[in-house]
């Protein structure tokens, strides 16, 4: 925030000085601070400091209704207050809109602070980078259908279909002061505004220099008008903060994107058919990328290999381990299986061997179905659950360390064995971060899901692991705008 006692220090000390007979732009000068003082205490807006002093403001007090000239410290205060509100105004504005960290976010951000800056009370953005990368309209003001039926006009026809078609004419601002009279206009365009209620707009297009094109912004009116000068100046200044904002967040999106494709590759592409045996899995990846990982494979003698595991850390190099440990759990299972202690020591002694600085979890269960048998050995992982008709209950298993804490990991298996319609839920550790609450709340909250699944969706393991998910995890509560991945492994035994 602007320190807005200092802007007035030098506001008063700009009156002083004009009254003690310095020249209006002598006294003008004294508030060159305020563009420093804005560059420092706003490191974000490199341009707000850089507010043109040519723009004309309001000199409503430069003539009193008496008609004798006001004095030159009446002019002075008027400016002087003027750009010390434009200052804060901008310097709130971007401030809000560099607090976003999701697109839509930002999107929205932009488009209603421009609605305030211009005047305005509808409007709607279009995102449609030249380089690729997500599109979509987005509408203040607007419904849906209302969108769409602006969407009819020809695009050509539009000013922000303008921009984006890179027509010569729509370089810069595009205003429409008054629709409805404008003869030239596209007979379709003017029908919609009438439909619609707008009889004015002012577009402005969305490009940077290292991006290019991104899309166009346009406000919309309800009577015939336009943005004064001083507020082109202001909405000019924000859209260009905005709009290397929002570069650098598409290109987070595309990095997000393609992460979130590697972790999918590397995870099974289909899971097994095992005589019975049902399996589903559910996988909620991490804006930023995280390790989580699960296999199903099926083993020698109708055996089922069954595993869940998370790599600690982010992005490409948490990826890389988790694919290179998935891909050596499935050698070991192949060879010795029936014994999980030995697959995850053999694990253990990869990752320290491979990966000396990195930890990870681990969970191995190997199943026979004909017997409905479970033997598993977990390393540093949270319990499965078992969910039937009768039960719901965590697994008790043995308290080890995650792989690489220990110079030598061993924990003794446990065996367990499901009745006949009970479901195995395998799971990682950020089903329960993801909430945001404490460990135990967090346990808590899972056997309450689990126990709460509907009589009828018991036996689809698919069902269970979606109402598990929409009950610790509901839309607007996850807590996943950071590293924990969610990873749900059913195994439903007929």
């Amino acid at each position: 925030m602007l320190d807005i006692a200092l802007l007035v220090r030098v506001h008063v000390d700009a009156l002083i000085a004009a009254q003690n007979d310095m020249g209006v732009c002598d006294a003008i000068r004294r508030i060159a601070p305020v563009g420093k003082l804005a560059a420092m205490s706003a490191p974000h807006l490199p341009k707000v400091a850089g507010i043109d002093p040519m723009v004309p403001v309001s000199t409503h007090t430069s003539t009193p209704l008496t008609g004798v000239p006001a004095a030159p410290g009446a002019f002075l205060q008027d400016r002087l207050a003027s750009w010390v509100s434009d200052l804060t105004t901008l310097h709130e504005l971007t401030e809000r809109l560099a607090r976003t960290h999701t697109l839509d976010h930002a999107l929205r951000e932009l488009l209603d602070a421009g609605a305030a800056l211009v005047g305005a009370r509808r409007g709607l953005l279009v995102l449609e980078p030249a380089a690729g990368g997500p599109s979509t309209t987005i509408g203040l003001g607007l419904a849906h259908a209302e969108l769409g039926t602006i969407e009819t006009v020809p695009r050509s026809a539009t000013s922000y279909g303008r921009i984006l078609d890179g027509l010569p004419d729509a370089q810069g601002p595009l205003t429409n002061p008054d629709l409805l009279g404008d003869e030239t206009l596209d007979p379709r365009h003017r029908e919609v505004a009438a439909r619609l209620g707008y009889a004015a707009s002012y577009a402005l297009p969305l490009a940077t220099e290292a991006a290019g094109r991104l899309g166009a912004a346009v406000w919309l009116y309800d009577e015939p008008a336009e943005p004064l000068e001083r507020q082109r100046h202001l909405i000019g200044l924000y859209v260009r903060y905005a709009t290397e904002h929002l570069a650098r967040l598409l290109e987070l999106e595309r990095a997000r994107a393609d992460v979130a494709t590697l972790a999918e590759e590397l995870l099974p592409s289909r899971l097994p058919r095992i005589p019975g045996v049902q399996l589903a899995a559910r996988h909620r990846p991490a804006p930023q990328g995280g390790g989580d990982w699960y296999d199903a494979l099926p083993l020698p003698d109708s055996a089922l290999g069954l595993a869940v595991g998370s790599v600690g850390g982010s992005g490409l190099r948490a990826l890389a381990t988790m694919g290179r440990l998935r891909a050596s759990l499935r050698a070991y299972a192949v060879m010795e299986g029936e014994d999980p202690v030995a697959v995850l020591s053999d694990l253990e002694l990869l990752l320290r061997l491979t990966e000396p600085a990195r930890a990870a979890t681990a969970l191995f269960a190997y199943c026979e179905p004909a017997r409905r048998k479970i033997v598993l050995a977990g390393a540093g992982h949270s319990p499965p659950l078992v969910i039937g008709e009768r039960r719901t209950e965590f697994v008790e298993t043995t308290l080890s360390a995650p792989l690489g804490m220990l110079a030598c990991w061993e924990a003794p298996s446990v065996e367990f064995t499901p009745e006949p319609g009970e479901t195995v839920l395998l799971y990682t550790d950020g089903l329960l971060r993801r909430t945001g609450d404490a460990m135990d709340r967090a346990f808590a909250r899972l056997h309450s899901a689990a126990a709460c699944v509907p009589k009828a969706a018991r036996h689809d393991p698919g069902a269970i692991a979606d109402h598990v998910l929409r009950a610790m995890l509901p839309e607007g509560l996850d807590q996943g705008d950071g590293t924990e991945d969610v990873v749900i492994l059913a195994a439903h035994f007929d």
